[in-house]
């Protein structure tokens, strides 16, 4: 597909706080022509949950206004968002869009999803009683064992593992015994199974903890504490995994002070954003952009537009890494 010319699907990428929001509406308008349509479509994992507003950093509704959205405020917090029914949705509204003229913008955080969306990636199902026994048998004759089976029937995935890690092991094995394949041939790949290019966000580590302070300040400001307060009943144990939701909670029950909470918040945050950049560092196929650039949007049309040209071919795990720019290893430390 890397040479397919046409209009490809843009995928926004960066860790938190990089600015992800505001050049997908930026490029969402400049796109905008006689004929031509671009609107965006969420990758974040947890913006699909409503009234999880403040802490998840969601469009605000002046920004949703200029430009369309979707995939936001699609289930309740009680609910359950996984990968594999985001990458349903996604590529439903994807293909709608473009059955309608318009160019999708993925923008998201969440690296499994926003790759998820385009990508070659498989996410097989789960059997109860395979997990089962396999879990009894790692308790009776060890995690070692277990790795030892996968290194037999799958060495790749098991080069690949900790062998310590033996919930992955477990999860290796069964996927193994419910498909017939090796796990390894669910393994994401670098391949996308829709035309697309990716922009990725990149700005030195000082200023990117300078915004995730400043984003933790207005989170503050923006009433994160009667957010949580208020949906604190309905929050389900998947939506209470978003970073924030559980310091607050914890200051409502009295265990730590307010300042601690948020001080706890801003910490974990630049720990995600360092992980994000590690993860997004992988891919060879990332045109990295400047945040900081004043020409970032004209850069990043330039790059749409080489990509709609056929210009590019980096839809294969074995691209170099010639977008990667030097602070990437420091900020993925």
């Amino acid at each position: 597909m890397a040479n397919d010319c046409g209009m490809r699907v843009v995928s926004i990428i960066g860790p938190t706080a990089s600015g992800k929001t505001g050049l997908g509406i930026a490029l969402a308008q400049r796109l905008a022509q006689p004929g031509q349509r671009a609107e965006i479509v969420n990758a974040d994992a947890y913006q699909m949950y409503r009234s999880m507003d403040v802490g998840t950093a969601k469009a605000s509704a002046v920004e949703q206004a200029a430009v369309p959205h979707h995939l936001l405020d699609i289930i309740d917090p009680g609910e359950t968002m996984t990968v594999a029914r985001f990458q349903k949705l996604a590529r439903h509204e994807i293909a709608e869009l473009q059955n309608r003229g318009v160019r999708p913008i993925l923008v998201g955080g969440s690296g499994l999803y926003a790759r998820a969306a385009i990508d070659d990636i498989s996410f097989p199902g789960t059997d109860p009683q395979v997990r089962a026994a396999l879990e009894q048998r790692e308790q009776t004759e060890g995690a070692g064992v277990l790795y030892d089976e996968l290194k037999r029937r799958d060495p790749e995935a098991a080069e690949r593992m900790d062998p310590h890690n033996a919930r992955r092991t477990i999860r290796a094995l069964e996927v193994i015994e419910i498909t017939g394949r090796p796990y390894s041939a669910s393994l994401p790949r670098y391949r996308y199974v829709i035309p697309s290019v990716q922009i990725g966000l990149d700005l030195p580590r000082e200023e990117l903890d300078r915004r995730i302070d400043t984003r933790t300040a207005q989170m503050r400001d923006q009433g994160f504490v009667d957010e949580v307060r208020r949906i604190r009943p309905q929050l389900g144990v998947t939506a209470s995994r978003a970073l924030g939701y559980a310091q607050i909670e914890a200051y409502l029950d009295g265990e730590m002070s307010e300042d601690e909470a948020f001080a706890d918040i801003a910490q974990k945050t630049k720990r995600l954003a360092r992980k994000q950049m590690g993860w997004f560092g992988r891919d060879p196929r990332i045109h990295w952009l400047n945040a900081l650039g004043d020409d970032l949007t004209d850069k990043a049309l330039d790059i749409v537009a080489k990509a709609d040209a056929g210009e590019y071919d980096e839809d294969d795990a074995h691209a170099d890494e010639r977008h990667v720019t030097h602070h990437l290893g420091d900020i993925a430390q």
